[in-house]
Parts: structure tokens; sequence; C-alpha cells
């Protein structure tokens, strides 16, 4: 069971969410529009962004979309993508958030790191504070570990604040999430929107093909899914695909929708014209023993307590 999370209308975000990370960078206006209508026309009522996205480029292309039909849409955004926690840095962010998005207040707002600089309790009374403001419906955490989740949970219920969402980076290659945090997820009754279900375009296929992108131009994603078994396991997952008739994209973004803990994948796109094979998993049922297959195309982790031998 997850919370019941609601537009301001009442209708219950979708079973996927929209990032928007890529709008006013590698997505110009009118690409970014052409977006959010597919998304829209796809039934997704639940759009992800972030103070630290675009240069704020992304808040204000999603404000600009969303301006007509706000109270059935579901706005999440994130602060201190630097890390700085204090209470005066969260209402900074939150203030030229809400202004670069043209709203009185957001849906989620998510801690976007971790902090070992801030105490919790200067965090978590800061945002109770938003949150009987309201300029923020819910909260929500991004990037943390499961005890980091646990530690800030404890400390947000002595504000009478509750923590009711996790954005942790989830695929078929990257599932350490596995281990506890989406069990934790399940216990503590957190929804989960896992980012990156494409593995930083792995999963598409597109680096078989001798293509470029993240992969190949930023470091940091290179040595993400810089492994050899990762790329064979993207071989794979093509050769499954074409077996089955299916779009690898879709393939790979319905199998993080399968898991029963997850609530959203986020889906997204530099170009309109890439979107489709990502909408297509909206609508498409896996099957149980396609599932098994494509799990088996990548290493269970091991249990936290490594004692899989007893299992």
């Amino acid at each position: 069971m997850t919370p019941d999370l609601r537009t301001p209308a009442g209708h219950p975000i979708s079973s996927y969410c929209f990032g928007t990370m890529q709008w006013g960078g590698k997505a110009d206006r009118i690409d970014s529009r052409a977006m959010y209508d597919a998304a829209r026309a796809a039934g997704i009522n639940f759009f992800d962004t972030a103070h630290g996205y675009t240069r704020g480029a992304s808040e204000t292309l999603l404000g600009e979309s969303v301006t007509s039909e706000r109270e059935d849409v579901f706005i999440a955004t994130k602060c201190a993508s630097t890390g700085n926690c204090a209470p005066e840095a969260i209402t900074k962010d939150l203030e030229e958030s809400l202004r670069r998005l043209n709203l009185d207040f957001v849906d989620m707002l998510y801690m976007h790191r971790w902090s070992d600089e801030v105490p919790l309790e200067a965090t978590y009374e800061a945002l109770a504070k938003i949150v009987d403001a309201r300029r923020v419906r819910h909260i929500g955490v991004s990037n943390y570990a499961a005890w980091q989740v646990m530690k800030a949970a404890r400390v947000a219920a002595s504000f009478e604040l509750k923590i009711e969402m996790l954005q942790p980076m989830y695929n078929l290659v990257k599932r350490q999430a596995e281990v506890e945090i989406l069990p934790m997820c399940t216990s503590e009754n957190i929804a989960v929107v896992p980012y990156s279900p494409l593995g930083g375009g792995l999963l598409t296929g597109k680096y078989n093909l001798g293509q470029d992108g993240r992969l190949t131009d930023d470091p940091m994603y290179k040595s993400r899914y810089g492994q050899d078994w990762m790329h064979k396991a993207a071989n794979s997952l093509q050769e499954l695909a074409a077996e089955l008739g299916v779009s690898a994209i879709t393939l790979a973004i319905a199998w993080v929708a399968h898991n029963p803990a997850v609530t959203a994948p986020i889906l997204s796109a530099s170009r309109s014209d890439q979107l489709k094979p990502s909408l297509d998993a909206v609508g498409f049922e896996l099957d149980d023993e396609t599932y098994a297959r494509l799990t088996a195309l990548t290493p269970t982790p091991p249990p936290a307590t490594d004692r899989s031998e007893e299992t």
C-alpha cells in the first residue's frame, strides 16, 4: 500500500511520471510543450522537475504548460540540489521554484540530496513550516539510502510531517534499490518513483549501434554504466525485444513498473520524436513470464544480510 497521492482536483496520480530534466536544455520550448501534450494524451498527470535543472528553464517551461489545468496535474520539484539543506536555502530554492513555475504551491517537494552538514531537525522543521504555510502539499526525498530515509522519517515525525515519496535510481542494470530501499518503502508506506529506467540511454540500444549520448559525452554516466556486463545485458534486451516484437525501451520501462513496490517510473526524453516507445509502456501489459526473462538478464543483488545460501 502506498500513500493516497492526488492532484489538487482529487484525481489519483498516474502510474507513470514524466520527468522534465531535459526541458530548456536539449529540448527547446516547442519540443518541451510537445512532450507535455503527448504525456497528457497518454494519461499522465504527474510531472517531475527540480530547482537545479537547466538553470531554472525546466521549471519555467513546465509552469507554462500546466497553467490552464493546474488543478488536474500533480507537480513535484526538488530543492537542495547542491546539498545545502539549511532552512534559509530550502526557503530560497522553493520560492524561486514557485516563481518559475508561476504557482502558489507545489504538490511534492523532494530534498534532492542528503546532507551531513545541517542537522535534520533544522531541515525538517523548515519543511514542516512550509507545509503549514500551504506552499507544499507533500514531502519526499531523492537519492537517500534506506537508513537515511528512516532517520529523516523519525525526525520528520517529531514535526508531524511524513516522508511520502522516495525517488531512487532503478533500472535493469542498476538494481541496488531491491536490497533495502524497495522493501523499506513497502514496509513504511512510502511511494517509489524511480528515475533513469533506461539506464542513461544504455537500454535503448542506441550505443550498440554506435550512436552518441550521455554514456559517451558525460564522464559520470560513462562511469555509471561502463561495465561490460551492463552492455551485454543491453544487447540481450535488444534480442528479447526483437523476439517479442516490442521496443526494448518499452520493455525496460515496463520491467521497472512491474515491480509491486514501484508507484510510478519517471519517463523522459530529450526530443519529442523519441518519446513514443516510452509512452507505449503506459498501456503495455508485461506478463510474469516475460518479467522473469527480463530479470534474468542481469544479476540479482544479494540480500542486505548476504546470507543467500540460506534461502
